[in-house]
Parts: structure tokens; C-alpha cells; sequence
């Protein structure tokens, strides 16, 4: 009793302080009291009540959470036992003593004050009786006055579910420090520090591999390879930044997975900095994973904790500031100087220490991205110089020369019904002339020489992706079976309550029958995603038909002018505000249909986030350009028998150059308008106007000088939350498709990926640096799923150019022309041999153009651009021999092109090894070094058996956490 009344005496003072802040210290499992107080007492066999706690019951639950607030004094001497200089809390992630880090943060709401809310649950348990035997005041509503009865309740079980979680991680041996209302109102801080024993002890378990003593000198391969990469190392000194990672040095650290009982092997001199702050968090985390709170029907891990409100957030703490005068140097100060700054934009990337700070998953992505980025210089270089050849050679350019010449004064079809007229070939001039910057004789080299790009970047990233798992120590590194998500056993705890079956008796799991309603509605949305992405591409069909018509019949003469540029600029402007507002509903769509699926592991629910979400984006964004690249102006009939949509609607045409100008401009605009808007505007402006959310709860006045005294998770919490790498891999595989897909329509389309690429690394290193949350440090081998959707684009991008060459250029027709019914082996007559004739009387009647006479000549015949038999021959207006051989070219090149580029892509795949020689020779030798580590070792022990030194203590056992 006398523990007790000290106890309560500190409380007291502490809540009389005013300062409102908790230091929650935790007893390691040999120094905790036993008893009702203690370990032993009432957490492990309580149970969750939906009814109100007994008297009895919460008494004693307050008088733990008493005990709770004593500093924990062994811990605090074990800590200045060191050398180690406490740290400045305001300045770094250290508890208030300064000399513990903290290794995880986690945030709750605190309604009431500190001092009042030691009483809630007691006031609650009369409550009922007095709302039943007196009636409120008059001057109180009953309904408001339950209502905050319920908010009381609720606060409770929130609290109360909160404390038999610590209580857990308590025993799991984690020391907690708490914070509440100190300069950010109605937040709570749970700040989480593990200590060495806990460290050690969940390294092994999750089997990290770790630098030991033993050093081994790095090959570089045979002299002339050690000298170029000398030399290389001089010429790109400037490019490299200045951080001690990406210095090349001949020796590296033999790594193995730790183990307690190995100590010995690892330089454990000094053990403050042996676990870096990124593995600290990631193995805290894995404990929040593993630590159950069964004070609930059942059990909830952190994510269903953070689910229901219980905690808020949680998050691991930056290093420490990046400006201001009392910034000290740390890891993040060096990224944000050497990495996410757009005035170093030259410079290479330090893999490593991003590596080193954020995990090997985030490293894995900007080290893809870097690869990405200098692969398109050469891309961007071949497309400039394909679209300067197609400038140069313009003004040679037979066939626009005779659509540019008067003399040949040919008269084209109406463009629409009635409201169009007839019109000279000679007004399409600009249109033939631009046509010929992106369709001319290189672009079938060019779309050759990106299919081998592709496979060559994807050769060169594997190489790559295996030199960074070396460097790592990932290269024995498998995933292991991550624990089943909430949700998924939430569901199979419905299931087995149905079954009326323990899930601890038998295996239940989720079936395909199970989950065959979700597969169903899964099915049926996607089709109808699809649909309606399909039907919106019609719209727009549509729009640009009726506002072609609408331009023709104006009297304005501004309005009839470059009726065409409008046309298409306006409705491409459309698409691409459709496809940003439409990827925004998608990405939402996808996220609820795969947690209707409920998948088991957090590795299954991001693949199938990932596949749901690249189907719907990847339609959404290529629909309107597929539809301009193979499909517009095949199904449009003839002139006297058009095909129509919607009753009066005819289906567009191309231009007499062909579609391929109007689907540059289209990819031109998607393109640009994607990466500016969506990609870089968005994500400059969303998270700055979050930001300036978060803090608007503060006052103003205070801000400034609130920020001077702000705590390292204090500055943390008003970061933006860290969402995942999906939505940057998704932004970059969007545009990889821009490049490889289209490009024999659009050479320039890798110039603006790279200027695009070149902003988007600074800008994304500079979100993560400085506005996102500090993410958990996930490690990972490969980017995983995002590879094989690489693969599989790159391998449609030839059959997609193939066609595009084939069918919306009008290379195989020049080539058949050519060869086949040129007089003289050239393309003069080309254009007049691609116009069929058509005579005006044989329009349908109500068809025919309202100004006949527009010309100043009556019109009897009118050309049109199709490959059909005139009206005077046998058989008028069919499809001529021309058509017909044409039509055999083109499906004769698909082939061909197809097999030869697919042949010569696999080819270069095989020539090319997956894994460096140097490196499959160091990662051998690293497999001797360890072997002969440990024989050294085992002569050793047995010397020290022969000499009588005490065998090595036993393995002690894991301890398990409250279920």
C-alpha cells in the first residue's frame, strides 16, 4: 500500500505540473512485479465485455496503469552505464532522457483532459442507473446527454484496448515512453524504443543478414576491366555525389544472418550504430504485426487497431532536421543535399544511402527509375535524329509536293453530310507536309531500334537489379509467408463462428467458394469499367463529329477556318482531362474490389491491387489512342453509302495524310498532360495543401514559434502518410507504354520521357525526403510484379507498331506503289493513284452539300481517298486489285516484322547474362569465406573444450505474444 501511495503522490504532482506528458516506462520480463499489478495479473485472463467493467475490475485496471507511469530506473542506468552523450529530444528521435531512440511512433486521439479522464470510467459505471432513476436537468437534452454517455464508453474501450496492447508489447520487451497534449491538442504520442536484447533477438527470427569482422578484397575482373572502371571512375567524378556509399572500395564485409549465439562473428564495438535506425523500425514493426489485443470479439493486431480508431497513426521517425541553424548532419540532410535537390539534376543517384534510409524496396525503385532514365538518352537521341531526318527531308517529299501543287487541281468529297462542301486536295497541304516529320522511311528503323531498346533495358535492369542484391547481401534472400492480414482473419473468424468451430481447433481458411460472390462482382465490373471506358471514347467520337458539323455550318468565317486543328486539339484536350478524373475513380474501384476479395497475405493484396489497377489505367489511358491508331477511318463506308451511328451521325475519316498526325497529337497532349498535371502538379500541390490542412488546427500566431519547439515525432506528425510505391511504378509504366507502344507515330515521345524523368526523380526524392512520413523499411529482391508487366508491354509494343506501320501510315502502300505500279520506280503519281473517283449524282438524296457552287464550277465528279473501282467500270465502287495487294503487304509485314524483331529480342536476351560474371565469381567466393569462417571457428571451440572452457549458453526461447 505504501508502492501505492507513492504511486498516486507522483501522479498527482505530475498532473499538477500541468505539462500533461506521461513517461510510460516498461520492466523487462525479469523485473516486473507479479501479482494483480503485475504480469501475472488480470491481462492475461480477462476477456472483452460489450457490458460496462465492474467496479472491482476497473479499479485495478487503474491502478496498473498507475504502476505504469513509474520511469523505468533500470533501464535509465543501464542506458548512462555508456559512454554515449544524451541527445537533444527537439533535435532528434530520443526519448526525454535523451539516451534511448525511438524506434516507432504511434498516435491516438485524446478527447479529455489527463486529469479528468482517470474518472471516466468510473462516472460511466452509474451511468445507466442515473439516467434511469432521475431525469436529466432541464436544461440538458436526453439525447445529447446519452450521447455523450456512448462517447464516454467509447473513449474507455479505446483506452482500455490500448493498454492491454502496451501491455503486450511490454512483455514482448519494448520500453514506451507517452505524450499527450502537449503542443498539439487532442493527439497522444506512444513513442517505442527496443532495446539491444529485443534487437538481437528478433534479428535472428526475421534472419537478417549482418556485417561480420571478417573483410575480403572485391574483384573488379581481369586488369583491362579494373582499368576501365578506373577510368570511368575519373571521368564521372563529377557526376557522383558526395556521399561516402557510392565510393568504390576494395573491401567488403562478409555478411551472415545473426545469431545470438554467434556474437563473435560481428564487430559489435559499437552496438548503438550496429542496427541502423531503418532496421530498427522495420523489426518494432514486425512486433506491432505480431502483438495481438483480444479485449475485442477478436483478435486485432495494429492494422485492425489502427482500422477502428484505437491508435490514429504509426509511423518511424525521420533522422533528424534538414534545415535551419541547429540541423545537425544525419543521413537525411545529406539526401536532401545530394539527392533531392533539382539544382543536382546531373548528378547520380546514392543508391545506397537511400538504400540505407528508406529500405531496399524504396531503393530498388529509384535505382529502376535511375536505370530507366539513362537508358532513354539514347532513345531520345535516335527519335530526335529520326524526326530531324523527316524535317530535312520534307521538301523532297514526293507526295506531299503533289498535294502542296495547284496545278493538279483535285477536288475532294464533302468531309460530312449537307453541311460540308467539295474542297482542293491543295488545302491539306500543312497536314501532308506535318505528316511527313513522323511518317517517313525511319520510322520503321526506329520502331526496330525500340523493340531491341526494350529488351535491352530490361537485360540491362536484371544486371543491375543482381549487382544491388550482391552489394545488398540479398542474394539468398526469399520471402518469407508474411502473417495473414486482419480482414482475412476477421473473415475466418465469421466463417468458423458459423461453423461453430474454434479456428484454433482446426484450420479454417477461405475457400473459392467462399470468395465466389466477390470473384463474380469482380468480373462484372470489370466489364463494365471497360464499357464504359469504351463508351466514353465514343463521346468523345462523337463530340468531334457533331462540332465538325457545327464549324462548317457557321457563318462566322474565324469559326470555318482550320476547322480540323480545332477539332482535334479540343476533343484531345477532353481525353485528357477524362483520363485524369477517370484514374482517380479507378484507382479507387480497384482498392474496394480487391478488399472485397479479401486476399490472405499483404503481398497477395498488393498483386492483385497492382493487376486490377494496371487494367482499368492502362485502358483508360490507351483506349482513345487505340482507337485513333487502328481503327478510325477503316469503317467509315464510301461516298452515296456511308456508315452511320446514332441515326444521323457518319463516322469520322481520317485526313489525306492519314491518322497518323492526328494520333501524334493526341499522344502528344496525353503524354505531357499526364506527366505535368497529374504526375508533377498533383504531387507538388496535393501534399503542400495537406500539409497546410494538418496545421491549420494550430494558431497562427503560434506556429513559428510552436514549430522552434516542436519534438522530432512532433515535426513527423504533420508529414503527409506515406501511400506506397503503386502510384509512382504505375505513372512510369503508363509512360513506358507511351514509349514503346506508339512510338513509330511519335519519335519524340522518349525526349519527353526523359525531361519528364529528369524532374520526376528530384521531385520524388524530394517528397520523401522532406513531405512524406519516413517509410517502414521493407526488404525486397526484384520490383516484383511491375518487371513481368514490363516484359509483357514491351512484347505488345511490336505487335502494336507492326500495325500501326502497316495500317495507320502510309508506308506499305508508298513501298507497294513503288515496286509495283510506279512507271519509274518512283512515288511520282503516288497521291493520285490513292484517290478513287465518285459521281456526284450517285449521293443518297438529302445527302448531298447544301453549296454546290462553292468552288465557282459545278462539280460532276469528286475524289475520295480509298483504293476502289471508278463509277464507269464493271464493278463501280468495289474494292479495285490494288485494295486487295495492298491489303496482302500489309498483313505480310505484320509477320515478318513481328517474327524477325521478336527473333532478334530474344537473341540479345540470350546473349546477354542475367547475372554478371564478376559478381557470380565474388558471390561464390563469399560462399568459401563462410565456410571456411566457420571451420576456424569449430577448431577453435574445440580447443577451448580441451582446455576446459564452458560450453556456450542454450538458445533461449522465443517469447510469444498474448493471443
Amino acid at each position: 500500500m505504501k508502492g501505492e501511495d507513492d504511486v498516486n503522490t507522483a501522479r498527482k504532482d505530475e498532473e499538477a505540473d500541468g505539462s500533461g506528458e506521461k513517461l510510460l516506462g516498461f520492466y523487462s520480463t525479469e523485473e516486473q512485479p507479479s501479482g494483480p499489478g503485475g504480469q501475472d495479473g488480470m491481462w492475461r485472463n480477462e476477456k472483452y465485455e460489450t457490458l460496462p467493467l465492474d467496479v472491482k475490475g476497473t479499479d485495478e485496471d487503474n491502478s496498473k496503469g498507475t504502476k505504469d507511469l513509474l520511469y523505468p530506473q533500470a533501464a535509465l542506468r543501464k542506458a548512462q552505464q555508456g559512454n554515449e552523450r544524451p541527445k537533444d529530444p527537439k533535435l532528434w528521435p530520443y526519448f526525454q532522457d535523451g539516451l534511448r531512440r525511438i524506434d516507432y511512433v504511434l498516435t491516438y486521439h485524446v478527447q479529455k483532459p489527463q486529469s479528468t479522464r482517470k474518472q471516466s470510467a468510473k462516472s460511466f459505471l452509474f451511468c445507466k442507473f442515473r439516467h434511469e432513476q432521475s431525469s436529466p436537468p432541464a436544461h440538458e437534452d436526453p439525447e445529447l446527454a446519452a450521447q455523450k454517455q456512448r462517447l464516454d464508453y467509447h473513449e474507455d474501450d479505446q483506452r482500455l484496448r490500448r493498454e492491454e496492447f502496451e501491455e503486450n508489447l511490454r512483455e514482448m520487451g519494448l520500453e514506451m515512453e507517452r505524450e499527450e497534449g502537449n503542443k498539439i491538442p487532442g493527439v497522444g504520442f506512444l513513442k517505442i524504443h527496443a532495446p539491444w536484447e529485443v534487437l538481437c533477438r528478433e534479428a535472428e527470427f526475421m534472419k537478417l543478414k549482418m556485417p561480420t569482422f571478417k573483410k575480403y578484397k572485391v574483384s573488379q575482373g581481369s586488369s583491362i576491366v579494373e582499368k576501365v572502371n578506373m577510368f570511368m571512375q575519373k571521368v564521372t567524378a563529377t557526376l557522383q555525389p558526395k556521399v561516402g556509399e557510392n565510393r568504390t572500395e576494395n573491401e567488403k564485409h562478409l555478411s551472415y544472418p545473426f545469431s545470438r549465439e554467434k556474437q563473435h562473428l560481428f564487430d559489435l564495438s559499437d552496438r548503438n550504430s550496429f542496427f541502423d535506425s531503418k532496421t530498427r523500425s522495420s523489426i518494432v514493426y514486425e512486433i506491432l504485426k505480431r502483438t495481438k489485443c483480444t479485449r475485442a470479439k477478436y483478435n486485432m493486431g495494429i492494422s485492425s487497431l489502427l482500422g477502428s480508431g484505437v491508435y490514429t497513426e504509426a509511423y518511424p521517425l525521420h533522422d533528424g532536421d534538414i534545415d535551419g541553424i541547429n540541423a545537425e548532419a544525419n543521413d537525411r540532410k545529406i539526401l536532401c543535399e545530394e539527392w533531392a535537390s533539382y539544382s543536382i539534376f546531373y548528378k547520380y543517384q546514392p543508391i545506397g544511402l537511400i538504400r540505407k534510409y528508406f529500405g531496399e524496396k524504396v531503393g530498388l525503385y529509384f535505382a529502376w527509375l535511375g536505370v530507366y532514365t539513362q537508358m532513354l538518352i539514347p532513345a531520345a537521341i535516335v527519335g530526335v535524329i529520326v524526326f530531324l531526318y523527316g524535317c530535312v527531308t520534307v521538301e523532297d517529299n514526293i507526295p506531299s509536293m503533289e498535294v502542296c501543287d495547284e496545278r493538279n487541281n483535285i477536288t475532294m468529297c464533302p468531309m460530312c453530310d449537307r453541311a460540308c462542301s467539295y474542297w482542293k486536295l491543295v488545302t491539306a497541304c500543312g497536314t501532308a507536309r506535318a505528316s511527313h516529320l513522323f511518317d517517313n522511311a525511319a520510322t520503321v528503323f526506329f520502331a526496330i531500334f525500340m523493340a531491341l531498346w526494350a529488351t535491352m533495358f530490361m537485360e540491362h535492369w536484371k544486371r543491375r537489379q543482381m549487382r544491388l542484391n550482391y552489394i545488398w547481401d540479398l542474394t539468398s534472400f526469399e520471402d518469407a509467408e508474411s502473417q495473414p492480414r486482419a480482414e482475412y482473419e476477421f473473415h475466418v473468424m465469421k466463417k468458423s463462428l458459423k461453423k461453430e468451430k474454434s479456428p484454433m481447433e482446426e484450420n479454417v481458411k477461405l475457400t473459392c467458394r467462399d470468395r465466389m460472390p466477390a470473384y463474380m462482382t469482380i468480373i462484372i465490373m470489370m466489364f463494365f469499367l471497360i464499357f464504359l471506358t469504351l463508351a466514353i471514347v465514343f463521346g468523345v467520337v462523337l463530340y468531334r463529329v457533331s462540332i465538325m458539323t457545327a464549324l462548317h455550318m457557321s457563318s462566322t468565317p474565324t469559326f470555318r477556318t482550320n476547322i480540323r486543328a480545332t477539332v482535334k486539339t479540343t476533343a484531345a484536350i477532353i481525353n485528357l482531362i477524362i483520363i485524369i478524373i477517370m484514374d482517380e475513380v479507378y484507382g479507387a474501384i480497384a482498392r474496394w474490389l480487391t478488399i472485397m476479395e479479401v486476399p490472405k497475405t499483404d503481398k497477395s493484396f498488393e498483386e492483385r491491387l497492382i493487376f486490377k489497377t494496371f487494367i482499368l489505367k492502362f485502358a483508360n489511358a490507351f483506349t482513345p489512342i487505340v482507337y485513333l491508331a487502328l481503327f478510325r477511318g477503316r469503317l467509315i463506308g464510301r461516298p452515296g453509302k456511308y456508315i452511320y451511328v446514332m441515326g444521323s451521325y457518319r463516322m469520322e475519316e481520317c485526313a489525306h495524310a492519314g491518322c497518323l498526325m492526328e494520333l501524334c497529337i493526341q499522344l502528344c497532349i496525353t503524354m505531357l498532360g499526364k506527366q505535368l498535371i497529374q504526375n508533377n502538379l498533383f504531387e507538388i500541390g496535393v501534399p503542400k495543401l495537406k500539409k497546410m490542412l494538418r496545421q491549420r488546427k494550430i494558431d497562427k500566431k503560434h506556429q513559428e514559434e510552436l514549430n522552434k519547439t516542436l519534438h522530432r515525432h512532433e515535426k513527423d506528425h504533420f508529414l503527409g502518410p506515406f501511400v506506397g510505391l503503386n502510384p509512382e511504378y504505375m505513372e512510369m509504366i503508363i509512360q513506358f507504354g507511351m514509349v514503346t507502344l506508339f512510338v513509330a507515330s511519335f519519335p519524340l515521345a522518349p525526349l519527353f520521357a526523359l525531361l519528364n524523368n529528369i524532374i520526376e526523380i528530384r521531385l520524388d526524392a524530394k517528397k520523401f525526403v522532406t513531405e512524406l512520413r519516413r517509410p517502414i523499411a521493407v526488404r525486397a529482391k526484384d520490383i516484383g510484379i511491375w518487371y513481368t508487366l514490363l516484359r509483357g508491354i514491351s512484347k505488345v509494343a511490336v505487335i502494336v507498331n507492326a500495325f500501326v506501320i502497316s495500317f495507320t501510315s502510309d508506308f506499305i502502300p508508298r513501298l507497294v506503289y513503288q515496286y509495283m505500279y510506279s512507271p519509274d520506280g518512283t512515288l511520282h503519281g503516288f497521291v493520285n493513284h490513292t484517290l478513287s473517283y465518285f459521281n456526284v449524282s450517285h449521293f443518297q438524296p438529302g445527302t448531298e452539300p447544301m453549296e454546290s457552287m462553292h468552288l465557282g464550277y459545278k462539280v460532276e465528279v469528286c475524289r475520295y481517298k480509298d483504293y476502289r473501282d471508278p463509277p464507269w467500270s464493271d464493278t463501280p465502287y468495289e474494292f479495285s486489285r490494288q485494295f486487295w495487294a495492298i491489303l496482302a503487304a500489309r498483313l505480310a509485314f505484320i509477320i515478318v516484322f513481328q517474327n524477325v524483331v521478336m527473333l532478334m529480342s530474344d537473341f540479345v536476351d540470350w546473349l546477354i547474362p542475367d547475372i554478371p560474371k564478376d559478381i557470380s565469381i565474388q558471390i561464390h567466393k563469399e560462399r568459401n569465406l563462410i565456410v571456411e569462417l566457420f571451420m576456424k571457428q569449430e577448431q577453435g571451440k574445440k580447443y577451448r573444450n580441451t582446455i576446459g572452457d564452458p560450453s556456450p549458453q542454450p538458445l533461449r526461447s522465443r517469447p510469444s505474444s498474448q493471443a
